[in-house]
């Protein structure tokens, strides 16, 4: 049977119901199970087929390849096609009373023949007595379950001169039929996964369970069928070959010969062990009966639900009526046509197993886990591994994840509980800084109040303190009184200034404004010396934007007489307004001495200014850049002190978005 590449993969996830559990990577004999992101991934190359997974996966994620459409075809092209039906179906078609019935269901389906499997096993238990009984002192393994004989080739190939050199039950009715009728097509039908990729002397092979899917298709119903027997040569003991000690019992071996001198195993942890323990010398002189499964009866490609031993007792049943003495004697007669058949079998080895981890690498994953002595080793199982040093192994191999250890996924939880716990201690300490914004905003509210209260009767003070001190004489000792209330005075001034500047707004209230109209109102509200000109210059033709009329009055203010006083002997001041359909820009450009460099990363610090004691507070260009970040805009400067390196000035460039998205900006977001 040529399986093409994609064929090959027997057992594959469905990762959309692939869940976190690891029972896949628990009941994997081969570890041919890989994680990846919490999901498992089946290895094809390392897969034997057994089908552990797809029975243990509640999920349905596990599935085998399905190659009943193929089957389907073969029936529908015309060409005679045999059925070669394994001798466990009784097991899996228990509600089928007759098994004549059963054949006359696979014959209405579309199959020309249907053969008995089970004679193959008559076959192929003769060929294991003549090994039995051989006094060379060889021990054998048992050659007629697939799933094992890939994982003796893949993970003990120095074992794979000891499998019994005999082909299996399968192969050997294949064998039989084409000998019989070289022409058939033969379609293996049967409880294992593993045959679909055993043989290529096998067309193609299905299990029951996608059988039961063709006669529902087909509506093929039990009490529509007309009974039918098999076709000849029929099976004598080799009906009972499914079951545990099958083998031996097809072969009749209880005599004092052999006892005693074969081990038989079966199912994922069984059949490892004995292996084990056969290669360590253990079982030495013993022969070894081995099965995947626990017994072909439990396969993967029975339906599931099925009870083991109620399903033996089928087997025994449908045994006991093959096996009479009337029949036996038909049966020896027949089997002894094929005593010459050829069923040899050669294997060769196929060493799959990784290189062994050095033991710097797994103690380094180890202690990543947290695991640093043999007693923080839990052994809990919950990985899929059967302890921590395996899953370390497998986490080097590339085959586990660090994060399928549940203790350390436990201990990872808690780290970010305690994260969050801080997290959340730092948004507390957030909320009441902002609580805090609040109090100081009423606070500069209540400030701007008593600030406008206090400048009309500060100024009335101040302006007659003056007049009292232009009218006393220099002598006057009452002088040194009014100097002292009108310096005290206008220290109160500043004072009140400086409420008004702590109260200043801080919200931006968008509105649409003419950009020139704007620019040209900041001229006015300055006064330009008769040496200076100034103008607006526009190069957009979309003079209107979404933002604070008042708040960037007071930018381009502040900008314009920093400009003029930066020109005591005259120059050009020129307000620069340009933009594209997202972006406005206003360039407040002058031709006067220039900012040196060691200032312009000082200009927006509050308080500091160039300026003479009494000539500035130094809050003009960091009240303006505030304002800028208020409306999500940006404000940098380009300024030359040096007349080498062209004209001397400054040029302002402050860039605002065009349109706001939102009615107000907190100054607190910035």
């Amino acid at each position: 049977m040529a399986l093409n590449e994609e064929k090959r993969k027997l057992v594959y996830t469905i990762k959309e119901l692939c869940r976190v559990c690891y029972t896949c990577v628990r009941e994997c004999p081969a570890k041919a199970i890989k994680i990846v992101n919490g999901q498992a991934d089946v290895i094809s190359d390392r897969c034997i087929g057994c089908g552990n997974c797809v029975k243990v996966c509640s999920q349905d994620a596990k599935v085998f390849l399905q190659t009943r459409n193929e089957v389907k075809a073969m029936l529908q092209s015309g060409e005679p096609v045999a059925a070669l039906v394994a001798p466990s179906f009784p097991a899996e078609f228990n509600d089928i009373a007759d098994y004549r019935i059963f054949v006359g269901m696979l014959r209405q389906l579309g199959f020309n023949h249907v053969y008995e499997v089970a004679f193959g096993a008559d076959l192929v238990s003769q060929r294991y007595k003549y090994l039995l009984e051989d006094r060379s002192g060889k021990g054998y393994i048992s050659s007629d379950c697939p799933a094992i004989v890939t994982y003796i080739r893949y993970y003990h190939p120095e074992l794979v001169d000891n499998l019994a050199p005999v082909v299996s039950p399968m192969v050997a009715i294949s064998r039989v039929v084409k000998l019989i009728n070289p022409n058939l097509k033969q379609v293996f039908i049967g409880p294992c996964i593993a045959k679909k990729d055993e043989s290529q002397e096998i067309d193609e092979a299905i299990t029951f369970r996608e059988l039961r899917v063709l006669f529902e298709q087909a509506n093929i119903l039990p009490d529509r069928v007309k009974p039918s027997e098999f076709d000849p040569p029929h099976a004598g003991r080799g009906a009972i070959f499914p079951v545990s000690r099958g083998l031996m019992q097809t072969v009749n071996i209880f005599d004092d010969l052999i006892e005693g001198k074969i081990t038989v195993a079966e199912g994922r942890i069984g059949f490892q062990e004995a292996i084990k323990e056969w290669e360590s010398g253990k079982l030495k002189g013993q022969n070894l009966e081995l099965l995947c499964c626990e017994g072909c009866i439990m396969g993967p490609g029975m339906s599931p639900g099925g009870k083991r031993f109620e399903r033996k007792t089928f087997i025994s049943s449908y045994a006991r009526n093959k096996v009479t003495p009337e029949q036996m004697a038909k049966w020896e007669t027949t089997i002894s046509l094929f005593s010459d058949l050829d069923l040899s079998r050669n294997f060769t080895p196929d060493d799959k197993r990784i290189a062994k981890s050095s033991e710097e690498e797994v103690n380094r994953v180890l202690a990543h886990m947290g695991k640093f002595t043999p007693r923080d080793h839990l052994n809990c199982g919950a990985c899929g591994y059967d302890t921590c040093l395996e899953h370390a192994i497998a986490i080097v191999e590339g085959l586990a994840e660090v994060e399928m250890c549940l203790p350390y996924a436990i201990e990872e939880l808690h780290e970010s509980i305690k994260d969050l716990a801080i997290t959340n201690d730092k948004l507390a300490k957030m909320q009441q800084a902002l609580k805090h914004s609040e109090k100081l905003a009423h606070m500069g509210q209540l400030s701007a109040g008593i600030a406008h209260e206090l400048n009309n009767p500060l100024g009335v003070v101040l302006m007659y303190s003056n007049i009292l001190l232009e009218e006393c004489k220099p002598n006057d000792p009452l002088r040194k009184d009014l100097e002292l209330i009108s310096s005290q005075t206008e220290r109160c001034k500043k004072i009140v200034s400086g409420l008004l500047n702590f109260a200043r707004k801080n919200q931006v209230r968008f509105e649409k404004i003419d950009l020139k109209k704007l620019a040209e109102e900041s001229l006015a509200g300055v006064v330009i010396p008769a040496n200076v000109k100034a103008q607006v210059v526009c190069r957009t033709s979309n003079l209107l934007a979404d933002i604070d009329h008042e708040q960037m009055m007071q930018v381009l203010t502040n900008l314009n007489k920093n400009a003029i006083e930066a020109m005591p002997k005259g120059g050009e001041l020129n307000i620069v307004i340009d933009g594209n359909d997202h972006e406005v820009i206003f360039c407040v450009i002058d031709t006067g001495e220039g900012i040196p460099e060691e200032n312009m990363d000082k200009l927006f610090t509050p308080f500091f200014t160039t300026k003479g004691i009494g000539k500035g507070t130094g809050l003009g260009l960091s009240t303006t850049y505030g304002i800028v970040k208020m409306h999500k805009g940006r404000i940098e400067v380009d300024s030359n002190t040096n007349p080498e390196n062209g004209p001397t000035g400054t040029t302002f460039h402050i860039v605002l978005p065009r349109r706001s998205d939102a009615g107000v900006v907190n100054e607190s977001s910035l």
